[in-house]
């Protein structure tokens, strides 16, 4: 079954086979999501990039985002 996203019908006017494609959808995204946070996790340069990042934080070395796009 084909999904039309586009729709703005409400769900109480949704099919069974619709409801079941939305949410079938949405799981498979989070899985996909949790799947890619374990591979990144599991990466020694990503964590040490995440811990390097927290530190320069903290130190206050970072640019606001209105300081970048001049607003």
């Amino acid at each position: 079954m084909e999904l039309n996203m586009n729709n703005d019908k409400p769900v109480n006017q949704l099919t069974i086979g619709e409801l079941k494609e939305i949410i079938s959808l949405s799981v498979r995204e989070t899985i996909e999501e949790v799947i890619e946070n374990i591979i990144a996790a599991s990466s020694d340069s990503y964590v040490n990039s995440i811990k390097e990042a927290r530190e320069d934080y903290k130190a206050g070395r970072f640019s606001k985002l209105e300081d970048l796009l001049d607003v």
